[in-house]
């Protein structure tokens, strides 16, 4: 398969998965409260709609870089990459028990965000699973690393699967800060964790 063209695949399910984030925002259905107190009980909603959105967006983004390494694109990584899509694509579900989890408070937002921190749990693992085949394969990569360079960029690479671990325990103490521990492990992604992909030439997007 082109590699193109698992990218197009790929572009499509998180375009849908951070598109369907925004059915959440609603408000109440029969309420007797006005709009403006409707607008404002629904801050749950605003904040996991945002760091949702900045998370699929940064694993967009990464996802790119990812894939700026790869010269070959064999069945093993196809189907790697559909268990980061299957992941990735639920991810509204979690989203929107985070928001309502924290609408409700108590219990139920420890139990909302720990289903969302291990949703996120997930992910790491898929995106790390990846990115260590891409290593390690022969002839996957465009340009061999050394053993050094390959354990420093996996560690890197997945440093966000500790803190995202963490983050599962602390939903049982804090919620609220569980959830902002998540846009702040996004921001974190959003900088380089890879190292420079080589410039891609056209033979890139006509590999099978």
């Amino acid at each position: 398969m082109k590699i193109a063209r698992l990218e197009a695949f790929s572009d499509g399910v998180l375009a849908i998965a951070i598109t369907l984030l925004v059915l959440d925002l609603h408000l109440t259905d029969g309420s007797d409260k006005s709009i403006g107190r409707q607008l404002a009980d629904q801050w749950p909603s605003y904040l996991a709609y945002l760091v949702s959105f900045v998370v699929i967006g940064i694993m967009w983004v990464n996802h790119h870089a990812l894939f700026q390494h790869v010269a070959h694109v064999d069945r093993a990584l196809l189907f790697l990459n559909l268990g980061l899509l299957l992941v990735i694509a639920v991810l509204p579900f979690p989203t929107s028990v985070a928001a309502e989890g924290l609408r409700r408070g108590g219990n139920d937002a420890r139990v909302a965000l720990f289903t969302y921190s291990l949703a996120q749990v997930l992910i790491a693992l898929a995106f790390s699973a990846i990115w260590v085949y891409i290593v390690r394969k022969p002839g996957i990569r465009q340009q061999p690393m050394s053993a050094s360079d390959q354990r420093a960029s996996i560690r890197r690479f997945s440093a966000g699967l500790v803190a995202y671990l963490l983050l599962c325990g602390l939903a049982f103490v804090s919620p609220i800060a569980t959830l902002i521990g998540h846009g702040l492990v996004a921001v974190y992604y959003a900088f380089e964790q890879l190292p420079d992909a080589p410039l891609a030439g056209p033979e890139r997007h006509q590999a099978s």
